[in-house]
């Protein structure tokens, strides 16, 4: 009779000696096993009948697989506490017993927390994943798509499935609610889907690495995993940034060099970063006059989007059609603080990266820290009230 556990073995003498029990359980294998007879069967003291054996715990670990036998006096789980009880008790133990042989690895690698694959020979075809891992490496595997199996290990904090040829990521990896840190460097991604924004990602993901794909731009919904504190995208295709990027209030790291991007979108200044890597971007000059789309009067669409946005009031495809969802989820923010869907001013200026982040790698290598940077104004006095502040 085996129990798969974690154990801590305490002894109660450390502390009259003024030492401390380690404190932590290891993963073992603990056994309710029979003790090999010592003396020829026969009456024995206490009245044992003869023939009857005292059962023990043994417990094994990775380290000890011959293992460790301690007189059963403790267990858990009901069938295991029963029949430790009934060994205590010096009566007959009716569940079967194991016999006192030694653990095999393969019953601890149901423990694994931690699995790291660096080439195709050592991929696992026919077995699965353990199921307790917590961090998974297949890195140079080769992977053209993630496997489902991997999808299914439901306490993985860390994923890196870094140089292979992955294309698409599926939906379900939202479905690891766990999942803190996500590696995806070096493959063939053109895409980072919003399904995966908007699914429990947004709670639980703290890093991630999307750098050396083919990506070209994030969705604007990218702003929704807000739990992020390190995001590197380099040796991207990206022409622009999220324009919400002010939302990642969280973001502590961010490396976006050697990209394609003209500007920065104008919440980047919202931004509060210890280190900012933007080397190797074709940024433009700002341009000198703006860019104007005012509209007087404002719709009627107008007016609607700016309340519903201004009050933070509730909405989604199930109150209003989806593509009026999108103008609201899009939607352009003045330095007031007030929105606007397609009524606006666009003007571009530059900042000092200093101004967002304690560590700036330099832009370009005439040792430039500056950047241009769009901003948008929703009336002609907030434009206004802006240029009178550069002055």
């Amino acid at each position: 009779m085996r129990l798969h556990c974690e154990v801590e073995v305490v002894s109660r003498h450390l502390p009259a000696l003024g030492l401390r029990n380690r404190g932590k359980g290891v993963r073992a294998v603990l056994s309710l096993c029979q003790q090999a007879p010592r003396t020829p069967p026969g009456p024995r003291a206490g009245g044992e009948r003869g023939g009857r054996h005292p059962a023990c715990l043994f417990i094994s670990t990775l380290k000890d697989k011959r293992g460790t036998r301690y007189e059963a006096n403790s267990s858990s789980l009901k069938g295991f506490l029963s029949a430790v009880r009934l060994a205590h008790r010096g009566c007959d133990v009716e569940a079967p017993l194991s016999t006192l042989t030694p653990v095999k690895t393969s019953e601890f690698e149901k423990f694994k927390t931690k699995m790291v694959i660096t080439s195709k020979k050592d991929y696992p075809l026919s077995k699965n994943f353990p199921y307790s891992l917590e961090h998974l490496q297949t890195s140079y595997c080769g992977l053209v798509r993630v496997d489902m199996r991997m999808l299914c290990l439901k306490n993985l904090r860390k994923l890196d499935l870094s140089h292979n040829h992955i294309k698409k990521l599926p939906a379900t990896i939202g479905d690891l609610i766990h999942l803190q840190e996500l590696n995806l460097n070096d493959n063939h991604l053109e895409s980072f889907s919003v399904a995966l924004c908007q699914s429990t990602l947004q709670k639980s993901l703290r890093s991630l690495d999307i750098s050396r794909n083919k990506i070209k731009a994030l969705p604007v919904q990218f702003c929704q995993l807000r739990e992020l504190t390190d995001l590197k995208l380099d040796d991207n295709e990206l022409i622009r940034l999220p324009f919400k990027m002010g939302q990642l209030r969280n973001l502590r790291f961010l490396s976006a060099a050697r990209n394609k991007l003209p500007f920065l979108p104008s919440e980047f200044k919202n931004l509060s970063l210890e280190y900012l890597d933007l080397f190797g971007n074709t940024f433009e000059q700002p341009k000198v006059l703006p860019v104007i789309h005012l509209q007087m009067p404002l719709t009627l669409l107008e007016s609607s989007a700016r309340t519903i946005l201004y009050n933070r009031i509730p909405y989604g495809s199930h109150i209003i059609p989806f593509h009026l969802c999108q103008d609201l989820d899009t939607a352009k923010t003045c330095d007031c603080g007030r929105y606007s869907i397609s009524s606006f001013i666009q003007g571009t200026t530059t900042m000092n990266l200093h101004s967002v982040a304690h560590t700036v790698v330099l832009v370009d290598n005439m040792g430039g820290t500056e950047a241009p940077i769009i901003s948008y104004f929703c009336s002609l006095a907030c434009y206004v009230n802006s240029c009178d502040m550069l002055k």
